[in-house]
């Protein structure tokens, strides 16, 4: 005869390690059931690379528990009362989701499972500390990230939860439920992918503090070296918390370790600022900059996102956005700023771009990094600012290593040659295209255009 049974909805919390919600849903029964939804209103909007890294994810998982994960697919306010019901479930556990439609969903399956007495509870969130948490001394969010940095590291976070030692997870607990529902793999054709699952980002982690932490500060602008950790995606999924990495940064010193910290909380002021400002996924932090004439996508976009501009370090790093799910942050700057302030195209296209494309597809991150290149959003670059995507390509990939990796047709142009392939003895090389526009004219198009809106 079971015991009490609760149940372990996991979501962006894909581990067993530092999982507060876990030991929550241990604490109230002798047996858990451990679940995942594939929810259609998630799935149906992520790219094919996007689902494939969670894919990979969930088999890793699955392996840890033994077989024992139950993979449901439907509308979560229909599939946790259901299954609740099959498996004699008294609790529901989850690690609070803090996005705009993860808090509406939780709101409404805790509604449905009230109506079957069923308690839902939040336990703890994917950040070191909760969006929601850090308010300036009016009691109002901040808007400007130094002040919520120094606020955020006063507050300080946990350290990580303690193990729930011996859990009993059960999967065939109830009629129906028999963990069949995984969805078929995409076809990613040449694109690879990293390893994915709690125990691969243990080892990156611990790979990147002992051989790359030291050199982060002058490195992680660097796309033509291994110089960041990679973290984004088990960070994206939960495969690690930032509780843990903080706590392995604690006792370090030295400039890396800071960088790194300060990397952190700048992942933590964007959810902060989602959590208090919702409709910044979609729409101007800053609304007068809505004011800009744009371009509607078409051919120019194209280009842009295939890689075939004409500038070799936005080629580069839109063609390892294709390549790898994943573009270095430096580039994803200076691509950005290319698609808006050269193409003229507003930011949300490139936005949903880039979340169809990134295995790391974070809301918060990737959609306010977009507004702080176009000039919209908290902690905005200037608009006024605009990267020059040869002196960038310069700069932070000296050598062209960077480009010459992803563009196959300049790998005969030596040294930094590769980011000016229109100088070439003998011009562009075969198979590459001329560039689409010119930057300092379309540099000095945005600049009027900004002046104008200004004025207005």
């Amino acid at each position: 005869m079971p015991g009490r049974r609760s149940v372990l909805w996991f979501r962006r919390d894909l581990r067993l390690g530092d999982h507060p919600a876990l030991l929550t849903a241990a604490a109230a029964a002798d047996e858990v059931v451990p679940l995942f939804v594939i929810d259609p209103a998630l799935w149906k909007p992520a790219g094919d690379v996007r689902r494939a890294y969670l894919l990979a994810s969930l088999r890793a998982l699955d392996e840890s528990l033994d077989g024992r994960l139950v993979v449901e697919r439907g509308d979560p306010t229909t599939v946790l009362p259901r299954l609740a019901r099959r498996v004699g479930a008294d609790s529901v556990h989850v690690t609070a989701d803090t996005g705009p439609y993860g808090r509406r969903r939780d709101e409404a399956v805790e509604e449905k499972l009230a109506g079957r007495d069923v308690p839902l509870h939040r336990t703890g969130t994917a950040y070191a500390v909760g969006p929601g948490t850090i308010l300036n001394g009016s009691g109002r969010p901040f808007q400007v990230f130094t002040p919520f940095s120094r606020a955020w590291a006063r507050h300080g976070w946990p350290t990580p939860a303690d193990s729930p030692g011996r859990t009993t997870f059960v999967a065939d607990a109830g009629e129906g439920v028999d963990g069949t529902h995984w969805p078929a793999e995409p076809d990613l054709g040449d694109l690879g992918l990293p390893p994915a699952g709690e125990q691969a980002a243990k080892d990156r982690w611990a790979e990147f503090l002992e051989d790359r932490l030291g050199d982060y500060d002058g490195d992680r602008d660097r796309p033509d070296r291994a110089g960041t950790s990679q973290l984004s995606a088990h960070l994206k999924w939960g495969e690690i918390h930032p509780r843990t990495l903080l706590a392995d940064l604690a006792p370090r010193r030295g400039k890396g370790a800071d960088t790194y910290r300060t990397e952190i909380a700048w992942r933590e002021f964007y959810a902060d600022v989602l959590w208090h400002r919702p409709d910044s996924a979609r729409e101007y932090y800053k609304p007068e900059l809505a004011g800009l004439r744009y371009e509607r996508p078409g051919a120019a976009f194209d280009a842009w996102a295939a890689g075939r501009t004409g500038y070799p370090i936005v080629d580069a790093g839109m063609r390892q956005l294709h390549a790898e799910g994943w573009i270095h942050n430096r580039v994803r700057m200076i691509t950005a700023s290319f698609l808006v302030k050269d193409l003229h195209v507003e930011w949300q296209h490139g936005a949903r771009e880039f979340m169809r494309w990134l295995r790391d597809g974070d809301l918060a991150s990737n959609n306010h990094g977009w507004q702080w290149v176009a000039g919209s959003g908290t902690d905005a670059s200037p608009f006024f600012r605009v990267f020059n995507p040869v002196t960038q390509g310069e700069r932070f990939d000296p050598d062209g290593d960077y480009v010459r990796r992803y563009v196959p047709e300049l790998r005969g142009l030596a040294g930094k040659q590769a980011h000016r392939p229109w100088e070439a003895a003998d011009g562009v090389p075969e198979g590459y295209p001329e560039r689409i526009v010119d930057h300092a004219e379309e540099r000095t198009r945005a600049l009027e255009d900004y002046r104008r809106v200004r004025e207005s």
